[in-house]
């Protein structure tokens, strides 16, 4: 039996790629990468919907290193696209050698992404990868190069497709034919390309040498102030973001501030900080809270130094927006 191991994110184009290969009798398995980046939710789904078997991979690690200093650089953004596919092909390759796969294919469709899968793009990411050779695109293959798996005949070229450019109308027809109704739009879903998100990562590596897997999850909720090259404060929106900021509190080293007597956020100081920011980040929980400016408000902060109660007046929000990441 053929195997063939693909990388997936759950999107129309990975489905199509599994089915037509299955449709020559190819036993196919799924893939995915996970980082706090992009989830893994969509691949999950596609598995359930096909019955295609999946795994799922953190790499958070390993792909923060790349994210740091990428070989091609970002796109708009911190996405470092190119070199995150060459690693997770790179990685994918890695399994296939020691699972006994035949060979690793993806949803790429030549000219759809003008960066990232234009000829020179996708060659890049093969050579960089280390397994050029077995890197299959069904849904553009009659356009590439045949590959090691087409020219000793493990898959037959003829039934690959030669689908170019950014138009859907082919896959949805293929979709249509294979009884795929329910698949999601265009789009990965990576945090690196939102300008926002971008911005936080930029500065976390800017001031802060060693990072791990919450420090990317505390990204993605409330607003992040900071007040200084050391220390930053985060606080929280909504009823969701102040749960999230919660759970992600580490009690062995961060701060956590709350309102005493009125609604308001949760408030996190990563590592804890001075009594002068810990002032700041009270006046700021006051500052969002149901507090009215100008009045008292007491705030109970919870360290690793135990816990106790600070008195401050709330103040104008206005004046924090300078210190919004």
């Amino acid at each position: 039996m053929v195997r063939a191991l693909g990388l997936t994110s759950g999107g129309l184009d990975s489905i199509l790629s599994a089915l037509i290969l299955k449709d020559q009798g190819i036993e196919v398995v799924w893939v995915n990468f996970e980082t706090p980046f992009f989830s893994s939710d969509r691949a999950r789904r596609a598995a359930r919907m096909t019955g295609i078997p999946l795994r799922v991979k953190n790499i958070t690690g390993v792909y923060v290193e790349m994210l740091k200093n990428p070989n091609c650089g970002y796109g708009a953004n911190m996405n470092p696209c190119l070199d995150c596919h060459a690693l997770m092909l790179e990685i994918a390759g890695s399994i296939m050698t020691e699972e006994g796969f035949d060979f690793l294919f993806t949803g790429e469709v030549l000219g759809q992404r003008p960066m990232s899968q234009t000829r020179p793009s996708l060659r890049y990411v093969e050579k960089r990868s280390g397994f050029a050779d077995h890197i299959l695109r069904p849904l553009s293959a009659k356009l590439l190069q045949p590959t090691v798996p087409e020219e000793c005949g493990t898959v037959d070229r003829d039934r690959l497709l030669d689908i170019t450019g950014r138009s859907r109308k082919r896959q949805m027809k293929l979709a249509e034919d294979f009884g795929i109704t329910d698949y999601p739009g265009p789009g990965g879903g990576c945090l690196l390309t939102d300008v926002g998100f971008s911005r936080r990562v930029k500065d976390l590596f800017d001031h802060q040498e060693e990072c791990i897997e919450r420090d990317f999850e505390l990204l993605k909720y409330g607003r992040h102030f900071r007040l200084n090259d050391k220390h930053k404060v985060v606080v929280g929106r909504t009823k969701e973001d102040n749960m999230h900021i919660s759970e992600l509190t580490d009690p062995n080293k961060d701060m956590k501030l709350r309102m005493m007597d009125v609604p308001g956020p949760t408030v996190l100081i990563p590592s804890g900080a001075p009594e002068k920011i810990v002032h700041e980040a009270a006046t700021l929980c006051a500052a969002y809270s149901k507090t009215e400016d100008g009045r008292p408000a007491r705030v109970s902060v919870k360290g690793t130094g135990g816990s106790w109660v600070l008195t401050v007046r709330s103040g104008c929000r206005e004046k924090y927006h300078p210190y919004l990441i």
